[in-house]
C-alpha cells in the first residue's frame, strides 16, 4: 500500500473510493440532443481507466424545461437520458470509478429564447448579466412543479445506476433563494434564514422521499458570496450547519463568490496568472466547523497542492478537473512514480472559452480531450522506423517531434532560434501568461526523453534538410507579424511583436490597431500603459477582442483599466500619415463614409501571422504527396497515403502557422493528427 495521501481509499456513506482524487462536475458541452452519448461516454471512460476515483458529469444536468441549456448541458428531464447514463456508468465502473451527476434548475442564468421559449424563473426580477436573462418572479406553483422535476430527476439517477447525484446551488435557483441580494419574494420564502431555506429543504426531503436514504446525495453550494448584500461567511457557516443537522445531505462541495457576471466567474474557477487554489484554506474552515465530508475544486492544477490539501485535513476529496481536461492519466502517473511527466494545466481557459466560442470544451494543448473517439492520449508504435525531420521547434514543431519519438521513429528537429517555443516564449513576457512555457517545457522533456535531437541555431534550408535523408519532412516554421494593412502609411507602423518583443520602445501616445480580435494587442496594451503612456484600442469589430473569451479577457481588463487604456469599436485603420513629430491616423468605418484622425506618436498594428512558407515550397517538388493532405483521411483519423510524384523521396507536410494564422490548440492538433499514423 502506498503511503501517498492521494492515494488512500475514502468511504462517503457505503461507497468506498479507491484515491482523494476526483473530476468535478463541469460541462464540456459534448452533449447530443441533450443526451450524453458515445462522445461524452469516451471522455469520462478515458479518465476513468486511468485511475480517478470518481467522476461527475454535467455542470448541471437541467431538470425543467425552464432550465434551458445555457451551453449544451445534458437534459435530466428527459426519460432517455437513463439509458445513456446508464452506459456511462457501467464503462466507467468496470474501472473502479464511481459516478455521479450534478442537478439542478438554472434560475436565471439562461436565456428565455432558448430550448422551448419559457420565461427563466427566480426570487428576483433582476437580470442576470452574464446570460442576459429577465426572469418572471418565481410563484408558489412554479415551486410545487420544480420541487416535484428535482425528485424526478433524482430518481431517473438512480434507476441509471449513479452512485450519487450533486445539487447544484451557487449562481443558480437554489442559492437565489438564500441570498439577501438576490431574494425579493414576499412570501414564506424570504425573510429569515429559515425561510429563505424553505425551498431547499423541500427538494431535499422530496429527493429522499423518492431515491431512499442509502443513494448517496450532496450539494455544491456557496459558502461566502463575497459581495455586498449577499451571502457572508458567518451566514454561510450557518447554512452549512443547517445542511449537516438535516441528515439530508452527504457530502458538501464547498464554493466561495458568485458568478452572475463574467468577471464574477473568473473569481470563482480562476485562471491564468491568477492564485492557485484561492479558496483551498475557506474550504478547510468549512471542513473543520462542520465535520462533513468535503470536496473542492477550483485552480487546483498541480498535484502537490492536491496533495497537501488531503494531508492538511483541508479536504476530503480534491477535484482536479481541468488538470484532466490537461493530462486524464494523472492518477496513472502518480502511481507509476512518474509525476514529472504529467501535462501541465497552464491555465489557459481554453476548455471553457470554446464552449462559448465553439461549442464544446477543448484543452490549449492536449486535443485528444473531447476526441477520445478518434484521436489518442497515448500514441502507439509504429511497426516501420522511420526518419522525421521536423523543421521549427513551436508548440506545433514540439508536438509533431513528441508524437514521432513515441511511435519511435527517429526525429531531427531543426530550430533557427536558441531556445523552442516559438511564439510561445513571446507572450510568455507578458508575466501573467508566463505558465504557457509549460505548453513547450512538457513537449520538450517529451520529445528530448524519447530520443529526439534538436538542432538549434539551425536556420534549415531545401539543403540542410534533404542533408538528413528524411522519409518524412514536417514544415512548423510558423509565420511572421503582417502589418500591411494601411491603404498608405504602412511604413510607420510597428507590430505587437515589435513591442512585446522589446525590439521597438512604447511611445507615450499610442494607437494600437486590432485587426485580429486575440491576445497579442491586450498585452502589447498592458506592457505600453505600464509606462503611463496614453493607449487607445481600436477594432472594426463591434466588440473588442472577440477571440478572447471574458474570463480570459478579465485579469487583462483589471489591469488597463486602472490605466489611461480606452477601447474604441466600429472603426477601422485607413491610413497614416507624419505631421513633424506626430502621426495622424486616419480612422474610416464599414457601416459608413464617416472618417476621424487621432494625432499619436505610434500606431500598433495587430493582423496577425502570414506563413512562413519559403521552405514548404522548396521542398514541395521532391515530395511523395506535393504536399497535399487527404482532408476525409485526416477526419476520419486514417493515415496518409496520397501518391502525386511516385518519385519523391519524402513526404511533406506543413502545421500551425505556417499553413496559416490560427493558434496554439490548432498546431498541436495538426501535428498529433498527421503523426499519430506515421
Amino acid at each position: 500500500m502506498s503511503n501517498d495521501p492521494l492515494l488512500q481509499p475514502y468511504t462517503l456513506k457505503h461507497l468506498t473510493l479507491k484515491n482523494r482524487l476526483m473530476i468535478t462536475s463541469h460541462e464540456p458541452a459534448y452533449a447530443e440532443d441533450g443526451m450524453p452519448k458515445e462522445r461524452y461516454r469516451a471522455y469520462h471512460v478515458e479518465r476513468a481507466k486511468a485511475g480517478i476515483a470518481m467522476t461527475m458529469t454535467a455542470g448541471s444536468a437541467a431538470i425543467s424545461k425552464d432550465s434551458p441549456p445555457a451551453f449544451n448541458n445534458v437534459l435530466a428531464y428527459k426519460d432517455e437520458v437513463v439509458g445513456w447514463l446508464k452506459a456511462l456508468a457501467d464503462e466507467c465502473h468496470d474501472h473502479g470509478c464511481a459516478v455521479m451527476i450534478q442537478l439542478t434548475h438554472l434560475g436565471r442564468r439562461t436565456r428565455w429564447d432558448a430550448g422551448d421559449w419559457l420565461p427563466s424563473v427566480a426570487p428576483t426580477h433582476m437580470r442576470e448579466p452574464a446570460h442576459r436573462a429577465f426572469p418572471k418572479l418565481i410563484e408558489e406553483w412554479d415551486i410545487d412543479r420544480i420541487v416535484k422535476d428535482y425528485g424526478d430527476a433524482a430518481e431517473r439517477m438512480k434507476a441509471a445506476g449513479l452512485d450519487g447525484i450533486e445539487l447544484e446551488s451557487y449562481g443558480h435557483l437554489m442559492d437565489a433563494f438564500w441570498s439577501p441580494a438576490q431574494n425579493t419574494l414576499d412570501n414564506d420564502y424570504n425573510g429569515s434564514l429559515d425561510n429563505r431555506m424553505r425551498f431547499s429543504f423541500e427538494v431535499l426531503r422530496e429527493i429522499r422521499r423518492r431515491v431512499g436514504e442509502e443513494f448517496i446525495v450532496g450539494i455544491r453550494y456557496v459558502g461566502d458570496e463575497m459581495m455586498q448584500g449577499g451571502i457572508d461567511k458567518t451566514e454561510g457557516l450557518e447554512i452549512t450547519r443547517r445542511l449537516k443537522d438535516s441528515g439530508l445531505v452527504d457530502f458538501l462541495n464547498v464554493i466561495r463568490g458568485h458568478i452572475e457576471t463574467d468577471a464574477a466567474l473568473t473569481d470563482v474557477i480562476p485562471v491564468q496568472g491568477m492564485k492557485s487554489a484561492p479558496h483551498l484554506d475557506f474550504a478547510g474552515e468549512i471542513r473543520a466547523a462542520s465535520q462533513i465530508p468535503t470536496f473542492h475544486a477550483a485552480r487546483i492544477q498541480d498535484v502537490a497542492t492536491a496533495r497537501h490539501a488531503v494531508a492538511s485535513g483541508k479536504l476530503d476529496m480534491v477535484g482536479m478537473t481541468r488538470a484532466h481536461l490537461a493530462d486524464p492519466l494523472i492518477v496513472a502517473k502518480i502511481v507509476a512514480g512518474q509525476e514529472e511527466r504529467i501535462r501541465p494545466c497552464v491555465g489557459a481557459n481554453y476548455c471553457l472559452d470554446r464552449i462559448y466560442q465553439g461549442g464544446a470544451a477543448f484543452c490549449i494543448h492536449n486535443p485528444a480531450t473531447g476526441r477520445e473517439l478518434s484521436v489518442p492520449n497515448v500514441v502507439s508504435e509504429s511497426p516501420e522506423k522511420k526518419r522525421v525531420v521536423i523543421v521549427g521547434a513551436g508548440p506545433g514543431g514540439l508536438e509533431a517531434a513528441r508524437v514521432a519519438a513515441a511511435r519511435g521513429h527517429e526525429v531531427i528537429v531543426h530550430e533557427a532560434a536558441n531556445d523552442p517555443g516559438g511564439q510561445v516564449r513571446l507572450l510568455t513576457q507578458t508575466a501573467r501568461r508566463s505558465e504557457m512555457i509549460g505548453v513547450v517545457d512538457w513537449r520538450f522533456e517529451e520529445a528530448t526523453r524519447m530520443g529526439a535531437q534538436f538542432r538549434f541555431n539551425s536556420f534549415a534550408d531545401e539543403a540542410t534538410v534533404l542533408e538528413d535523408r528524411p522519409d518524412v519532412v514536417i514544415v512548423a516554421t510558423g509565420g511572421l507579424p503582417y502589418t500591411e494593412v494601411l491603404q498608405e502609411g504602412n511604413e510607420h507602423v510597428v507590430s505587437t511583436w515589435d513591442i512585446l518583443s522589446g525590439d521597438v520602445r512604447p511611445g507615450s501616445n499610442v494607437l494600437i490597431f486590432d485587426d485580429a480580435g486575440d491576445y497579442p494587442p491586450l498585452q502589447a496594451a498592458e506592457k505600453i500603459s505600464e509606462t503611463g503612456a496614453r493607449v487607445e484600442i481600436l477594432s472594426r469589430e463591434r466588440i473588442f477582442s472577440p477571440e478572447v473569451m471574458t474570463m480570459s479577457l478579465t485579469p487583462a481588463m483589471r489591469v488597463l483599466q486602472q490605466r489611461d487604456v480606452t477601447f474604441t469599436v466600429t472603426w477601422k485603420l485607413d491610413a497614416v500619415r507624419r505631421d513633424g513629430n506626430e502621426l495622424v491616423a486616419v480612422l474610416g468605418s464599414d457601416f459608413t463614409g464617416a472618417t476621424r484622425e487621432r494625432r499619436v506618436d505610434q500606431v500598433v498594428v495587430n493582423n496577425s501571422t502570414r506563413p512562413l512558407d519559403e521552405l514548404y515550397f522548396a521542398l514541395k517538388p521532391g515530395s511523395v504527396n506535393l504536399g497535399e493532405v487527404d482532408y476525409e483521411a485526416l477526419i476520419a483519423g486514417r493515415p496518409q497515403e496520397v501518391v502525386r510524384n511516385p518519385e519523391g523521396g519524402y513526404r511533406l507536410f506543413r502545421i500551425g502557422d505556417a499553413v496559416s494564422s490560427r493558434n496554439i490548440h490548432a498546431a498541436v492538433y495538426d501535428a498529433l493528427r498527421l503523426l499519430k499514423d506515421i
